[in-house]
């Protein structure tokens, strides 16, 4: 991150013969000049069938922000939503229509009807069944698999209830929102035989994929010794995408009349553009008739004396300790996973290599006592490098931060060893340098024995430029973030049984990323253990009792009682 124009190296381009190519094939062939889209990709590439023949008939619990975003990621070919849940008309609008209150907004989420092509509403419905409680859902018999996008807390008893109803669940990460539901979760999925999966997504990346085969297989980086990571937003009071407006608030209403207004004068070119939008906020608006407390929201004094509403509670989950699971469960879980990825990598094939310590601090610095989470987290963690048994010097250290308030540097990955570094950024850019030079031109070329290897020239005089360039698949669109991928392999995984098909994050990888994600959670909330904490084996052991939260985990709890 952080990076001058010249630093820039690698891009993307299409990739359109790829039957025969192999991953050897793919980073040598694909580096020097860019990273493919993978879109479309995933069944050649990750090495599942290019269709499941009769697609899986699911049901999407939260069809919210991240929901929508599955909704428009999936391949009807391999995935045929049949219902949705969600107690929010907001939600349940932007599942069928997109959110259209901006282009970026609507790529993102596209909502089933253009999915589908159905031309109206009433005909989604009529192939779409609508659910407000979640738990109505899942007592439908024609569905045979669900998506789980609810709020953090609800995950393990949606996934257990379901998976004691015979379908089989792929959860939003984090997996559980502590460790003893996250075992609890995998424990009902072995009893029952059901496949649960977490949407780590970066595990179907094709370009996170060649990011592990460039430093495991091919060791273009030479030995792993730092791996810096961050996720930085401009979050700031008052414009906080944490805290959207409650259904009530004053400005909505304001933003309808005034709509209403423009649109008795709008060309005719802007009509139905504009109507869509009027019906969307008037969902929004809508969402004011739930009686969030009848499905186990709740009210509190904030830290500042102000009063919390249940509804309150619902939209804004992420603010609260009771329902999220703060910047580490949000955003840190994804890059926390991306680095062990790539530790894991230095291990060989098969290895999920766990970390050693967490050393942690946070703080809420920018924003009032209208939440409980810190919006500033710093985290260090040691992993054992390849001959830690032998020398107990030999650690990967990884640090990350997470902030609001200053967007500099974006999101992604720096990963450092002994011959180059490679830089991943938004889960679109890669850029690869050899050694320390950071206005070096890099190519990946083949050795004398035929094995990649990096070839650099030294860029020319003044400002120098990109090291090696590409450009996007021929629509510019960019590469795929893992969603499709992930959704199809599940399903897969799913019509063709057997122990060896299993999906790429299952319960034994994703409570790898919860254990870490929580237990920082921990250690920013214990400064009086200085903030390091050592990370127990029995924590990522799924048989243990042993939590580090203290807590047994108990499949026989009356809250997964249907």
């Amino acid at each position: 991150m952080n990076l001058s124009e010249s630093q820039k190296t690698i891009g993307k381009e299409n990739f359109t013969d790829v039957v025969n190519i192999t991953r050897r094939d793919f980073l040598t062939g694909t580096l020097a000049a860019g990273i493919a889209t993978g879109a479309g990709l995933g069944s050649i590439y990750f090495g599942y069938g290019k269709s499941v023949g009769d697609p899986l008939r699911v049901g999407v619990l939260g069809t919210g922000d991240e929901g929508s975003v599955l909704l428009g990621a999936h391949n009807p070919d391999y995935l045929n939503v049949v219902a949705i849940a969600d107690i929010r008309p907001y939600n349940v609008f932007r599942a069928f229509h997109g959110d259209v209150s901006s282009p970026a907004a609507y790529t993102a989420r596209p909502g089933l009807m253009s999915k589908y092509k159905w031309t109206s509403e009433d005909e989604a419905r009529k192939q779409v069944k609508v659910y407000g409680a979640y738990e109505e859902l899942l007592a439908d018999d024609d569905i045979e698999a669900i998506i789980i996008a609810l709020p953090l807390h609800l995950h393990s008893v949606a996934a257990i209830k379901a998976m004691r109803a015979g379908k089989h669940v792929l959860t939003e990460k984090l997996m559980g929102h502590s460790i003893h539901e996250c075992k609890e979760m995998s424990r009902v999925s072995r009893e029952t035989g059901k496949i649960l999966a977490t949407g780590h997504q970066r595990h179907y990346s094709v370009l996170y994929d060649n990011a592990v085969h460039t430093i495991g297989k091919a060791r273009l980086l030479g030995d792993l010794h730092s791996i810096r990571a961050q996720w930085h937003r401009g979050n700031l009071p008052g414009n906080d995408s944490w805290k959207p407006p409650m259904p009530d608030d004053e400005s909505l209403v304001k933003k309808l009349a005034g709509w209403k207004k423009d649109l008795d004068s709008a060309k005719p070119g802007d009509i139905a553009g504009l109507t869509k939008k009027i019906a969307q906020l008037e969902a929004q608006i809508s969402d004011k008739v739930v009686d969030a407390a009848k499905y186990g929201y709740t009210s509190m004094t904030l830290g500042d004396g102000a009063t919390r509403q249940p509804m309150e509670e619902l939209l804004r989950w992420r603010l609260w300790n009771r329902t999220g699971g703060g910047l580490m469960a949000e955003l840190g879980s994804h890059q926390l996973d991306a680095a062990g990825i790539f530790v894991s990598a230095m291990h060989g094939e098969g290895q999920k290599v766990k970390p050693l310590t967490v050393t942690a601090v946070g703080n809420r610095s920018i924003f009032p006592a209208d939440r409980e989470v810190e919006d500033h987290v710093y985290c260090m963690y040691e992993y054992p490098a390849p001959g830690y048994e032998q020398d107990k010097n030999k650690k990967i250290v990884v640090t990350y931060s997470s902030i609001n308030g200053n967007g500099f540097g974006d999101y992604g990955e720096v990963v450092m060893g002994t011959k180059g570094t490679l830089v991943l950024e938004r889960e679109q850019d890669v850029m690869l340098y050899k050694g320390a030079a950071k206005d070096t031109r890099v190519t990946v070329a083949k050795g004398k024995d035929g094995a990649p290897t990096l070839d650099t020239t030294e860029s020319g005089g003044g400002g120098g430029g990109p090291a090696a360039s590409g450009k996007p698949g021929g629509d510019g669109a960019p590469p795929s973030r893992g969603y499709t991928e992930e959704m199809e392999h599940w399903a897969w995984c799913i019509r063709n049984p057997s122990p060896e098909n299993q999906p790429r994050c299952k319960p034994e990888v994703a409570i790898a990323d919860a254990v870490i994600a929580l237990v920082s959670n921990i250690a920013l909330a214990n400064p009086e253990t200085k903030s390091r904490i050592e990370f127990k084996p029995e924590w990522f052991d799924i048989a243990s009792d042993e939590t580090p939260e203290g807590v047994k985990p108990d499949t026989s709890s009356d809250r997964y009682k249907a």
